[in-house]
Protein backbone atom coordinates (compact mmCIF):
# COMPACT_ATOMS: atom_id res chain seq x y z
CA UNK A 1 0.00 0.00 0.00
CA UNK A 2 1.26 3.51 -0.85
CA UNK A 3 0.60 4.50 2.67
CA UNK A 4 3.34 2.64 3.94
CA UNK A 5 5.71 4.72 1.44
CA UNK A 6 9.36 4.74 2.74
CA UNK A 7 9.50 8.73 3.07
CA UNK A 8 7.31 8.56 5.48
CA UNK A 9 8.80 6.05 8.47
CA UNK A 10 11.46 8.43 9.21
CA UNK A 11 8.67 10.96 10.27
CA UNK A 12 6.53 8.46 11.86
CA UNK A 13 9.42 7.10 14.12
CA UNK A 14 10.70 10.98 14.88
CA UNK A 15 6.64 11.65 15.43
CA UNK A 16 6.88 8.41 18.46
CA UNK A 17 9.77 9.27 19.68
CA UNK A 18 9.42 12.36 20.31
CA UNK A 19 5.90 12.63 21.92
CA UNK A 20 5.57 9.02 23.09
CA UNK A 21 6.22 10.74 26.33
CA UNK A 22 3.69 12.93 26.32
CA UNK A 23 1.14 10.13 25.61
CA UNK A 24 2.72 8.34 28.88
CA UNK A 25 2.13 11.48 30.80
CA UNK A 26 -1.73 12.11 29.81
CA UNK A 27 -2.09 8.49 30.07
CA UNK A 28 -1.34 8.06 33.28
CA UNK A 29 -2.71 11.36 34.69
CA UNK A 30 -4.62 13.72 33.02
CA UNK A 31 -7.11 11.32 30.93
CA UNK A 32 -7.64 9.50 34.25
CA UNK A 33 -9.54 12.09 35.63
CA UNK A 34 -13.20 11.64 34.81
CA UNK A 35 -13.16 15.96 33.89
CA UNK A 36 -10.58 14.47 30.89
CA UNK A 37 -11.56 10.99 29.67
CA UNK A 38 -12.32 11.93 26.47
CA UNK A 39 -8.54 12.93 25.66
CA UNK A 40 -8.10 9.37 24.26
CA UNK A 41 -11.47 8.86 22.53
CA UNK A 42 -10.54 12.33 20.87
CA UNK A 43 -7.31 11.04 19.77
CA UNK A 44 -8.37 7.88 18.27
CA UNK A 45 -11.36 9.65 16.49
CA UNK A 46 -8.68 12.20 14.68
CA UNK A 47 -6.66 9.01 13.57
CA UNK A 48 -9.10 7.51 12.34
CA UNK A 49 -10.40 10.91 10.72
CA UNK A 50 -6.57 10.94 9.38
CA UNK A 51 -6.75 7.84 8.35
CA UNK A 52 -9.62 8.13 5.82
CA UNK A 53 -8.19 10.93 3.45
CA UNK A 54 -4.54 9.65 4.06
CA UNK A 55 -4.76 8.25 1.00
CA UNK A 56 -5.36 11.73 -0.39
CA UNK A 57 -2.38 13.17 1.06
CA UNK A 58 0.01 10.21 -0.27
CA UNK A 59 -1.71 11.21 -4.24
CA UNK A 60 -0.65 14.89 -3.91
CA UNK A 61 1.99 16.16 -5.17
CA UNK A 62 4.87 17.76 -3.05
CA UNK A 63 4.98 21.35 -3.04
CA UNK A 64 7.63 23.82 -2.25
CA UNK A 65 5.50 26.88 -2.04
CA UNK A 66 3.99 26.75 2.05
CA UNK A 67 7.42 24.50 3.13
CA UNK A 68 8.66 27.79 4.33
CA UNK A 69 5.42 28.46 6.47
CA UNK A 70 5.79 24.87 7.96
CA UNK A 71 9.16 25.38 9.15
CA UNK A 72 8.20 27.84 11.36
CA UNK A 73 5.53 26.00 12.80
CA UNK A 74 7.94 23.40 13.12
CA UNK A 75 10.24 25.64 15.21
CA UNK A 76 7.08 26.97 17.50
CA UNK A 77 6.29 23.74 18.02
CA UNK A 78 9.47 22.36 19.44
CA UNK A 79 9.65 25.37 21.28
CA UNK A 80 6.30 24.67 22.51
CA UNK A 81 7.18 21.52 23.70
CA UNK A 82 10.51 21.91 25.23
CA UNK A 83 8.52 24.54 27.54
CA UNK A 84 5.57 22.20 28.27
CA UNK A 85 7.80 19.24 29.08
CA UNK A 86 10.39 21.36 30.86
CA UNK A 87 7.94 23.25 33.14
CA UNK A 88 5.06 20.24 32.95
CA UNK A 89 2.72 22.20 31.04
CA UNK A 90 1.07 19.59 29.41
CA UNK A 91 -1.33 22.18 27.66
CA UNK A 92 1.61 23.04 25.62
CA UNK A 93 2.78 19.27 24.79
CA UNK A 94 -0.72 18.44 23.33
CA UNK A 95 -0.53 21.87 21.27
CA UNK A 96 2.70 21.22 19.76
CA UNK A 97 1.79 17.91 18.73
CA UNK A 98 -1.07 19.10 16.85
CA UNK A 99 1.39 21.91 15.59
CA UNK A 100 3.48 19.31 14.69
CA UNK A 101 1.55 17.56 12.51
CA UNK A 102 0.14 20.73 10.64
CA UNK A 103 4.20 21.37 9.78
CA UNK A 104 4.96 18.45 8.49
CA UNK A 105 1.86 18.15 6.15
CA UNK A 106 2.86 21.73 4.76
CA UNK A 107 6.42 20.56 4.46
CA UNK A 108 5.89 17.50 2.79
CA UNK A 109 2.96 17.73 0.40
CA UNK A 110 2.23 22.23 0.99
CA UNK A 111 -1.33 23.64 1.32
CA UNK A 112 -3.54 21.32 -0.10
CA UNK A 113 -2.47 18.53 2.15
CA UNK A 114 -3.56 20.99 5.03
CA UNK A 115 -6.90 21.96 3.48
CA UNK A 116 -7.27 18.31 3.17
CA UNK A 117 -7.02 17.27 7.26
CA UNK A 118 -7.85 20.65 8.37
CA UNK A 119 -10.78 18.87 10.56
CA UNK A 120 -8.91 16.22 11.87
CA UNK A 121 -6.02 18.85 13.00
CA UNK A 122 -9.17 20.88 14.21
CA UNK A 123 -10.92 18.48 16.06
CA UNK A 124 -7.79 17.56 18.49
CA UNK A 125 -7.72 21.23 19.62
CA UNK A 126 -10.33 19.34 21.78
CA UNK A 127 -7.56 17.19 23.74
CA UNK A 128 -6.09 20.52 24.90
CA UNK A 129 -6.98 21.03 28.52
CA UNK A 130 -7.97 24.38 29.39
CA UNK A 131 -6.48 26.72 32.47
CA UNK A 132 -8.51 25.46 35.96
CA UNK A 133 -9.39 29.34 36.48
CA UNK A 134 -11.28 29.84 33.00
CA UNK A 135 -13.17 25.90 33.30
CA UNK A 136 -14.11 26.94 37.24
CA UNK A 137 -15.39 30.48 35.98
CA UNK A 138 -17.76 28.91 33.36
CA UNK A 139 -18.83 25.73 34.87
CA UNK A 140 -20.12 27.02 38.29
CA UNK A 141 -23.38 28.89 36.09
CA UNK A 142 -23.96 25.27 34.57
CA UNK A 143 -23.89 23.52 37.25
CA UNK A 144 -26.12 25.54 38.83
CA UNK A 145 -28.22 25.06 35.66
CA UNK A 146 -28.05 21.42 36.14
CA UNK A 147 -28.95 21.04 39.35
CA UNK A 148 -31.94 23.40 39.31
CA UNK A 149 -33.26 21.43 36.75
CA UNK A 150 -33.02 18.35 38.32
CA UNK A 151 -34.38 19.37 41.43
CA UNK A 152 -37.29 20.62 39.87
CA UNK A 153 -38.18 17.50 37.52
CA UNK A 154 -37.63 15.24 40.38
CA UNK A 155 -39.84 17.05 42.96
CA UNK A 156 -42.32 17.24 40.09
CA UNK A 157 -41.87 13.33 40.22
CA UNK A 158 -42.27 13.74 44.17
CA UNK A 159 -39.30 12.99 45.32
CA UNK A 160 -38.08 13.97 48.67
CA UNK A 161 -34.80 16.09 47.24
CA UNK A 162 -33.93 19.92 48.42
CA UNK A 163 -31.37 21.63 47.07
CA UNK A 164 -28.53 23.83 48.45
CA UNK A 165 -26.41 25.73 45.46
CA UNK A 166 -24.96 22.77 43.75
CA UNK A 167 -25.54 20.21 46.42
CA UNK A 168 -29.06 18.19 46.03
CA UNK A 169 -30.42 16.40 49.16
CA UNK A 170 -33.19 13.41 48.37
CA UNK A 171 -33.64 11.62 51.20
CA UNK A 172 -31.06 10.97 53.19
CA UNK A 173 -28.08 11.24 51.10
CA UNK A 174 -26.19 14.36 49.85
CA UNK A 175 -24.56 14.17 46.22
CA UNK A 176 -22.53 17.41 45.13
CA UNK A 177 -22.66 18.21 41.46
CA UNK A 178 -19.09 18.06 40.41
CA UNK A 179 -17.59 19.64 37.50
CA UNK A 180 -17.88 16.26 35.83
CA UNK A 181 -21.27 16.16 35.60
CA UNK A 182 -22.02 19.32 34.28
CA UNK A 183 -19.23 21.47 33.25
CA UNK A 184 -17.38 22.82 30.93
CA UNK A 185 -15.47 20.37 29.68
CA UNK A 186 -18.63 17.95 29.22
CA UNK A 187 -19.89 20.74 27.32
CA UNK A 188 -16.71 20.70 25.04
CA UNK A 189 -16.68 16.95 24.84
CA UNK A 190 -20.34 16.62 23.42
CA UNK A 191 -19.37 19.85 20.69
CA UNK A 192 -16.83 17.84 19.99
CA UNK A 193 -19.25 14.61 19.37
CA UNK A 194 -21.34 16.79 17.29
CA UNK A 195 -18.61 18.19 15.13
CA UNK A 196 -17.40 15.04 14.32
CA UNK A 197 -20.93 13.48 13.20
CA UNK A 198 -21.77 16.29 11.01
CA UNK A 199 -17.68 15.76 9.52
CA UNK A 200 -18.67 12.16 8.98
CA UNK A 201 -22.53 12.57 7.70
CA UNK A 202 -21.76 15.26 5.37
CA UNK A 203 -25.32 16.87 4.84
CA UNK A 204 -25.20 19.07 2.29
CA UNK A 205 -27.79 21.72 3.54
CA UNK A 206 -25.70 24.35 5.41
CA UNK A 207 -28.29 25.41 7.14
CA UNK A 208 -28.83 21.42 8.42
CA UNK A 209 -24.90 21.59 9.31
CA UNK A 210 -25.35 24.84 10.87
CA UNK A 211 -28.52 24.38 12.88
CA UNK A 212 -27.19 21.12 14.64
CA UNK A 213 -24.07 22.52 15.35
CA UNK A 214 -25.38 25.02 17.55
CA UNK A 215 -28.20 22.73 18.65
CA UNK A 216 -25.07 20.74 20.46
CA UNK A 217 -25.33 23.06 23.60
CA UNK A 218 -28.83 22.84 23.93
CA UNK A 219 -28.55 19.00 24.12
CA UNK A 220 -25.45 18.69 26.04
CA UNK A 221 -27.27 20.43 28.84
CA UNK A 222 -30.14 18.36 28.80
CA UNK A 223 -27.48 14.85 28.35
CA UNK A 224 -26.11 16.86 31.84
CA UNK A 225 -29.00 16.90 33.18
CA UNK A 226 -30.27 13.59 32.28
CA UNK A 227 -26.68 11.60 33.66
CA UNK A 228 -27.30 14.01 37.25
CA UNK A 229 -30.81 12.45 37.64
CA UNK A 230 -29.53 9.13 36.99
CA UNK A 231 -27.19 9.16 39.64
CA UNK A 232 -29.22 10.89 42.04
CA UNK A 233 -31.94 8.06 41.76
CA UNK A 234 -29.02 5.56 41.31
CA UNK A 235 -27.50 6.93 44.74
CA UNK A 236 -31.70 7.32 46.03
CA UNK A 237 -32.11 3.67 45.70
CA UNK A 238 -28.64 1.86 46.19
CA UNK A 239 -26.93 4.52 48.17
CA UNK A 240 -23.93 6.22 48.26
CA UNK A 241 -21.59 3.57 47.21
CA UNK A 242 -23.21 2.47 44.08
CA UNK A 243 -23.50 6.30 43.29
CA UNK A 244 -19.64 6.89 43.60
CA UNK A 245 -18.88 3.36 42.49
CA UNK A 246 -19.50 1.39 39.24
CA UNK A 247 -22.58 3.17 38.35
CA UNK A 248 -21.48 6.32 38.46
CA UNK A 249 -19.29 5.77 35.93
CA UNK A 250 -22.68 4.05 33.71
CA UNK A 251 -23.70 7.15 34.23
CA UNK A 252 -21.15 8.62 32.46
CA UNK A 253 -21.91 6.38 29.50
CA UNK A 254 -25.38 7.51 29.96
CA UNK A 255 -24.57 10.84 29.08
CA UNK A 256 -23.07 10.49 25.74
CA UNK A 257 -25.68 7.67 24.53
CA UNK A 258 -28.52 10.42 25.79
CA UNK A 259 -26.68 12.97 23.83
CA UNK A 260 -26.17 10.90 20.89
CA UNK A 261 -29.21 9.14 20.28
CA UNK A 262 -30.91 13.46 20.81
CA UNK A 263 -28.24 14.52 18.09
CA UNK A 264 -29.35 11.69 16.01
CA UNK A 265 -33.31 12.66 16.86
CA UNK A 266 -32.42 16.15 15.72
CA UNK A 267 -30.95 15.50 13.12
CA UNK A 268 -33.65 13.73 11.97
CA UNK A 269 -35.67 16.39 12.47
CA UNK A 270 -34.23 18.74 10.63
CA UNK A 271 -33.97 16.20 7.82
CA UNK A 272 -37.84 16.20 7.70
CA UNK A 273 -37.67 20.17 7.67
CA UNK A 274 -35.61 20.14 5.27
CA UNK A 275 -37.47 17.67 2.72
CA UNK A 276 -40.33 19.35 3.70
CA UNK A 277 -39.12 22.88 2.67
CA UNK A 278 -37.91 21.20 -0.68
CA UNK A 279 -41.32 19.96 -1.61
CA UNK A 280 -43.17 23.36 -0.88
CA UNK A 281 -41.02 25.16 -2.59
CA UNK A 282 -40.25 22.29 -5.65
Amino acid sequence: MKIFEPEWWPILLGLLVLYTPTLYTLSNDLWTTEEQLHGPIILVLAIWLISRKWQLIIETKTSKLYSIYGWIICIISLMLYMIGRTQQIIAFEVSSFILMLAAILLIKRGGIALKIMWFPLFFMLFMIPLPGTIVTTLTMPMKMAVSNVTENILYWADYPIARNGVVLQIGKYQLLVADACAGLQTLLTLEALGLFYLNVTRHTSIFRNAMLAILVVPISFIANVIRVISLTLITYYYGDEAGQGFLHGFAGIVLFLSALVLILGIDALLQFIFNKRIVNHG
